[in-house]
Order: C-alpha cells, then sequence, then structure tokens
C-alpha cells in the first residue's frame, strides 16, 4: 500500500508542490496503521487457519507462533516504509543505503542474541525483525528532521494529513495489489506444497526457493523503484517524452541484469543449496529447481521493472488486472496440473512462475 506514495511524492516533487510530500507520509501512515488491524488479526489465528486449510499440526504450530510475534513489528514498520519512499520519491537514496546497511549489520547480531543466546529460537527471529526496523526507523527519522535535504518536504505534522484519507486508499488498494497478487501466489504454493508427499521436504525446498527468489528480486527491486520515482518526476515535471526514455532505459538494464544474474544461479545450481542447508536430498532437489527458476526471474525483472513505470503513472490498477489473469487464471491452475495430476510436485513453483510472468 506505501507504494502509493511513489505515485503521489514522486509527481508532487517533481511538479515542485514540496509541502505536499510531507503530507502524504503522514497521511499513508495513518492508512497504513488501520490496515495492521486485519493483518495482526490473520497472523494471530495463522495456526487455526493452516490447520483448517489441511496442513502438517507441527509446521501450523510453528507458524503460527512465528506470525504471532512479528506482531510487534507492524509497529515500527508502518512509519519505516513511508519514510523509505519519502526520502527515494526525492531521490534521497545514499542515506536509505546507508541506514540498511547499518540495520543488516546489526541484524545479524540481534538474530544470534535473541535465536541462540535467548533461546527464542523462530519467535526470536520473528521479535529480532521489530528491533532492526526500530533501528532503521530511529536513523531515518533523525536523518528526515535535521538534515537540511528535507527541508522543503518535512514541515512536521498537520492535520492535512487527515483529509481525504479515501482518495488516497483508493490509489494505495491497487498499488497494494499489484505487488500482493504475485507474492500470495507464491505463499499459495506453498501451502500447496504442504498437501504433497512428504510435505516437510516439499515446503522446505520451496521456501528456499522463493527466498532465493526474493534475494535476487532486490536487484530489479532497484530497478522499479529507480523507474518509478524518474517517471513520475517527469510527468510531474510536465515531460512525458523523458519519462518514456527512461522506460526503455530501465528495459535494456533490466534484460541485462537479467542475463546476468540468470546464469550465474544456474552455473551455481549444485552448490547454491548448501546455503540454507547440509542435507543432500534438499541440496539435490534444489539443483533440478533453479535452471527454470532462473528462467522464471529473467522474465520478472523486466515485468517488475515494467510495474515501476505503472506505479510512477499512477496506473496500479492495470497491473492488478494483469497479475489477477497471469498468477490466477494461468498460473495457479497450472500448479495444480502439475503438481497433482502430473506429480512434477515442488518443481511446480518454477514452471508456474516462468509461465505465469511469461
Amino acid at each position: 500500500m506505501a507504494s502509493a506514495l511513489d505515485t503521489l511524492c514522486g509527481q508532487a516533487f517533481g511538479a515542485r508542490q514540496y509541502h505536499l510530500l510531507g503530507v502524504y507520509k503522514q497521511r499513508a501512515m495513518l492508512v497504513l496503521a488501520l490496515a495492521c488491524v486485519p493483518i495482526a488479526l490473520v497472523w494471530t489465528n495463522t495456526t487455526r487457519i493452516l490447520l483448517f486449510l489441511g496442513q502438517d499440526p507441527a509446521i501450523a504450530a510453528e507458524a503460527g507462533a512465528y506470525a504471532r510475534w512479528l506482531i510487534p513489528s507492524l509497529v515500527p514498520y508502518v512509519p519505516l516504509t513511508c519514510h523509505i519512499r519519502f526520502l527515494q520519491t526525492q531521490s534521497i537514496v545514499v542515506p536509505v543505503m546507508a541506514s540498511s546497511a547499518v540495520t543488516s549489520l546489526s541484524h545479524v547480531l540481534v538474530c544470534w542474541a535473541l535465536v541462540h543466546k535467548a533461546g527464542m529460537g523462530s519467535k526470536g527471529a520473528a521479535l529480532a525483525r521489530a528491533v532492526s526496523y526500530c533501528t532503521n526507523l530511529s536513523i531515518l527519522s533523525m536523518y528526515t528532521r535535521l538534515s537540511g535535504a528535507c527541508k522543503r518536504t518535512w514541515k512536521g505534522f498537520s492535520m492535512e494529513a487527515f483529509k481525504e484519507l479515501r482518495q488516497f486508499a483508493e490509489l494505495a488498494f491497487p498499488s497494494a495489489m499489484m505487488v500482493c497478487l504475485e507474492w500470495w501466489s507464491f505463499e499459495l504454493l506453498v501451502l500447496l506444497s504442504g498437501l504433497l508427499p512428504n510435505p516437510k521436504l516439499e515446503t522446505s525446498v520451496l521456501s528456499i526457493c522463493f527466498n532465493t527468489g526474493a534475494l535476487m528480486f532486490m536487484v530489479p527491486s532497484g530497478l522499479c523503484t529507480a523507474i518509478s520515482t524518474r517517471v513520475s518526476n517527469e510527468l510531474g515535471a510536465g515531460r512525458p517524452q523523458a519519462a518514456k526514455l527512461a522506460t526503455r532505459l530501465v528495459v535494456c538494464l533490466a534484460l541485462l541484469e537479467g542475463s546476468v544474474i540468470s546464469v550465474t544461479m544456474i552455473l551455481l545450481r549444485r552448490f547454491w543449496g548448501y546455503v540454507y542447508s547440509n542435507e543432500e536430498e534438499v541440496v539435490a532437489y534444489i539443483a533440478r529447481m533453479i535452471p527454470v527458476l532462473a528462467m522464471s526471474f529473467f522474465m520478472d525483472g523486466i515485468h517488475t521493472s515494467l510495474a515501476g513505470v505503472l506505479t510512477g503513472c499512477g496506473e496500479q490498477k492495470i497491473g492488478a488486472r494483469v497479475n489477477l489473469v497471469a498468477f490466477y487464471l494461468a498460473g495457479i491452475p497450472l500448479a495444480v496440473l502439475l503438481a497433482f495430476a502430473l506429480h512434477f510436485n515442488g518443481m511446480v513453483c518454477t514452471y508456474k512462475s516462468y509461465y505465469s510472468i511469461h
């Protein structure tokens, strides 16, 4: 939902309506805080939901405990994600990168202390996210208020933020759907894998594949953020031709980075599983899945970059409709067919991803 700020703040900055960026950021915090209520309810009842869906009781219990301990992370994450969008749409990216780097380094120590030293296991891992979000938020908040770079765009808290909440939500909802319809389809595949023979192996391997995808996704995600900022700034300034040129450039960059990373993944396929597990069965399974996952990633790089163009234009509804058709009318039915009728089992994740995105 916060990606609505990419459109609103980006275009306002391009149009030199600088004071609106601070107003939009506060308005987003209010809307996103309300959206956290149903999320917290779902996380509270995760165990019951997974058992109702026929998942393994041990997996459901562990996932439910992890989800409940994630709830505190919502408190700092709402203002954090709004601060990040607020700064990125002004092309203030180095402080965001530095803050993330400091947070990532400290996160390792926090995870070790809570997971191993305190003996909290996965609960500690969930709580560590809240601690790290607070660290990142503190750094960015101090930068926003003390740095001269934000003097024009941050004028302090304003009652104007309480106005037009509905209009903001009307843009935020399709923004969320454009992203979530894709990611929820992957989570649905994990749930489906829990219904396959040997569910612990299948869910483990699929989770590793999706974590790999999330790691590799950070590169096209950067392109997505850059192009949404550039397009929204240029459109706000009344320069559509410059926005078109930026779109052509980002597609070329997506093709280049997709080729490099896909080839690298294929070359390392026999070793990649050892990053996550020392079980030979898991490592061998992942090695078989990596080549098709690499093809999926190549297409997803282009898909993500074009999604950034739509965000910059404020046309998130188009992206949401495309993802609905691609993933739920094509991808998920194909996943069920391959996994349960043709017995591809976990291999379905990569075939489904490639087919849907393509």
